[in-house]
């Protein structure tokens, strides 16, 4: 038979644009009210320290990407620096998160999809983007960025059109008779910290699931031209984009509407736009959203396919799964994949207006989860190289006091997914997740199997 390969066709802007496409989805225009709410304005401190800590884990990241980039990104360095055991975790770990992460993003397109067609049943429209998305992932790597660049820019230019008009309603009162809104609706409603240090912390837990997604940059290192240039170009353009489409967006919106109203008005892009006298604003942003969660469920299928192909490759996951397509697509783990994504159409048929809030509360704990194993993962990766007197091209700043601090932000969002009841079965859903993996990999024999694939790794490494 013969052997296909990845191709490395990503450039530095769809790179970039994919991990916006993830980041920026349905959580910006919909999820950061639950933000506000916990925090009020100090929601905006919080999207900064988050951005900050997110940055920081994407240099981790990063330094590994460049240093050997592969298609499995944070599971194979977790499988090399960690072992075998920790590979298979944080893979099967990021997989079923991808599977869970596209259903809701499905879901959410039959939701929005409700608001042109309320005859029609959810459940259509979300095995309608299924099918889809399916198709765009067979496709050779370089027609698949391109696509998704296209599909991640109508977000970024909703976002800065949305900043710009703001901008202008509130400094020259341009959509509200002429007179500024000026900047007051920041502290008059119980001041920039309405519910005090609480409401702080609360909105962490809330402001850490909305970047999920970012780290999809390392898995596209296997795919990517010029790795050692592309990664760490995408990679540092992630801080400020975060800091313009979030901390930007919402500091308008929170400066045009008092924080405790916002919500029960409708949307505030859609309020914006209105006031500014684009008379179709509700129908835009509804496509604007629509089109928002296919660009993340398209990056949901790519992430979850590669992790699953490096498992495969690490014996972690059945061989079928390594075989790719003529066009270098890993053909076998996107059907797979969006198999188990189909679930969301039984979903969808049963409990239509439920699944969304269900899926949110529980990914969570695995959305943090990933992030303390890359930190780990580097931090053993860093003590491997300096004992070998081996230097990177591209260094996490400040290593290992921000690797430290990291880990640090990591466990206060776990005690906080703990201590809220809303998010609370996050915690207990992952655990159990994870027991039943670590008995599946004890009973299948994992143990033996690794220790020699493990054997295997450290002389590729040294």
């Amino acid at each position: 038979m013969e052997q296909h390969k990845m191709r490395r066709d990503l450039t530095s802007r769809q790179i970039s644009f994919m991990a916006l496409g993830m980041a920026i989805g349905v959580g910006l225009f919909l999820g950061s009210a639950s933000a506000i709410r916990a925090a009020g304005p100090s929601a905006l401190l919080a999207y900064a320290v988050g951005g900050a800590i997110i940055f920081l884990i994407m240099r981790a990241l990063g330094e590994m990407a460049v240093h050997r980039p592969v298609a499995g990104s944070f599971g194979s360095y977790a499988f090399e620096y960690l072992g075998p055991f920790a590979g298979y975790l944080v893979g099967w770990n990021y997989w079923i998160l991808m599977v869970g992460v596209g259903v809701a993003e499905t879901t959410a397109v039959g939701i929005y999809m409700r608001f042109w067609y309320p005859e029609i049943p959810q459940w259509i429209w979300v095995f309608s983007s299924i099918i889809f998305i399916f198709g765009l992932n067979l496709l050779n790597v370089k027609a698949y960025g391109e696509f998704e660049f296209w599909l991640a820019l109508i977000k970024v230019a909703t976002i800065l059109l949305m900043i710009a008009g703001g901008s202008l309603i509130v400094f020259t009162g341009l959509g509200n008779q002429g007179v500024p809104v000026g900047l007051s609706n920041l502290w008059r409603h119980g001041g920039f910290f309405p519910n005090g240090a609480i409401g702080l912390v609360s909105a962490l837990p809330i402001v850490a699931y909305s970047f999920a997604g970012v780290e999809m940059i390392g898995l596209t290192a296997g795919e990517a031209r010029e790795p050692e240039k592309v990664i760490p170009r995408a990679i540092n353009s992630v801080l400020w984009r975060i800091l313009i489409f979030y901390v930007g967006a919402l500091f308008i919106i929170m400066a045009l509407y008092p924080w405790n109203e916002l919500g029960t008005q409708g949307s505030p892009f859609v309020t914006t736009f209105q006031a500014l006298g684009v008379r179709q604003a509700a129908g835009i942003i509804n496509f604007v959203v629509v089109s928002a969660a296919l660009s993340s469920f398209n990056c949901v299928v790519f992430s979850g396919s590669r992790v699953l192909t490096s498992l495969s490759e690490n014996k972690l996951a059945p061989s079928a799964f390594t075989v790719l397509s003529r066009s270098g697509a890993p053909s076998r783990s996107v059907f797979f994949t969006i198999v188990c994504m189909a679930f969301g159409v039984l979903l969808n048929y049963i409990v239509p207006d439920k699944v969304f809030g269900w899926l949110m509360s529980m990914l969570s704990f695995l959305v943090v989860a990933t992030w303390a194993m890359i930190v780990l993962t580097h931090m053993k990766f860093r003590q491997r190289l300096i004992a070998a007197g081996v230097t990177t091209s591209f260094r996490m700043p400040l290593a290992p006091y921000t690797s430290w601090a990291c880990l640090v932000f990591v466990a206060f969002v776990f005690i906080m997914l703990g201590l809220d009841e809303s998010t609370r079965g996050s915690v207990y859903v992952g655990v159990a997740w994870v027991l039943l993996l670590t008995i599946i990999y004890r009973l299948s024999g994992g143990l033996r199997t690794a220790a020699r694939l493990s054997r295997v790794a450290v002389g590729v490494e040294s």
